[in-house]
């Protein structure tokens, strides 16, 4: 792995009555089932962020831990779930059977993700709370299964915690490497760079594990619950894939970040250089077609309509 990331090739462009106003760079990777580079563009070695891509892999080293939680639950685990009541009473649930108190979830407060949760919300005279914060299903994972270890439950987001160690440990196995870096990523856990390359072979072997193994659950529960891995409005993208694409595991982060598998066929990881979020899904499209990955819901999203007057006058569409 290269010491930096030395961004991208064109990906997507940005069309409004006919007319090229916008382009975004980024780089992609794309394996075959058997996990060879099939098709790539711009720097697929240097190490990124993966941001919120990486938590299918934080909850198998969860469950290599010991952690053991229903399917929905363990979905919401890896999920950057939209603060919806389904999502908040599961968060709720995996702490409260086993008697750990919301008040140790170390993710800032913050309001749902989606319009109608946080509505729902402030109308009721609420605000802020670390349990509507996307990131928080995570965190109640992180403190199950400090408990269930015996490790501290204060201070379980520090790089040196023995979680935070054993999960370091589990990337490296599952991506091919160390990692090249240490940050703080959005909910305060740490973040560990890799490159595109690993992030995508990472996925692969989650979707072709064999049944009951760690990295199997936790794409199992993603792909039967994918309504906690997102949740059921509009923006709820890595949902509406998994529900429009039989097999399919994906899982975004920030910063323009998108990982996805499907069994039999391949994985790919993408990174929008300038952390714009609305190509990442027409690249993804066009990536699994070169997979033979083809289903009506990535029809409807190969091109991500923009607006004029409140009507579509134009499209984000991939160009690799």
């Amino acid at each position: 792995m290269t010491d930096l990331y030395a961004g991208g090739e064109p990906l997507a462009e940005v069309v409004r009555s006919d007319f090229v106003e916008s382009r975004h760079s980024g780089s992609v990777v794309v394996l075959d089932a058997t996990g060879e580079v099939h098709a790539w563009a711009g720097d697929v070695l240097g190490p990124i962020f993966p941001r919120s891509s990486s938590k299918p892999l934080q909850a198998v080293a969860m469950v290599r831990a010991g952690l053991r939680l229903a399917p929905a639950d363990l979905a919401l685990v890896a999920a950057s779930h939209r603060g919806q009541p389904a999502h908040v009473a599961g968060v709720r649930a995996i702490l409260g059977a086993t008697g750990l108190d919301e008040g140790l979830l170390g993710c800032p407060a913050d309001y749902p993700l989606a319009d109608d949760a946080r509505d729902d919300v402030v109308r009721a005279g609420g605000g802020r709370a670390p349990v509507l914060m996307n990131c928080s299903g995570k965190h109640a994972g992180m403190l199950r299964t400090c408990q269930i270890n015996g490790w501290p439950l204060r201070g379980y987001l520090a790089a040196d915690h023995p979680l935070q160690e054993h999960i370091t440990s589990v990337f490296a196995a599952l991506t091919g490497g160390p990692a090249s870096a240490v940050g703080v990523d959005g909910c305060g856990a740490p973040v560990l760079a890799m490159s595109l390359r690993g992030l995508a072979g990472a996925f692969l072997e989650l979707v072709r594990a064999p049944e009951g193994a760690p990295e199997r659950d936790v794409a199992d529960a993603m792909r039967d619950f994918p309504d906690m891995v997102s949740g059921t409005d509009a923006d709820a993208f890595d949902t509406h894939l998994m529900r429009g694409v039989p097999g399919l595991l994906v899982k975004g982060g920030a910063e323009g970040v998108l990982a996805a598998a499907v069994p039999g066929k391949g994985a790919v990881a993408l990174k929008i250089d300038d952390g714009g979020m609305r190509p990442r899904v027409p690249v993804l499209v066009s990536a699994l077609a070169r997979l033979g990955v083809h289903a009506d819901t990535l029809d409807k999203l190969r091109l991500s309509d923009i607006y004029g007057g409140g009507q579509p006058v134009g499209s984000v569409r991939s160009v690799w």
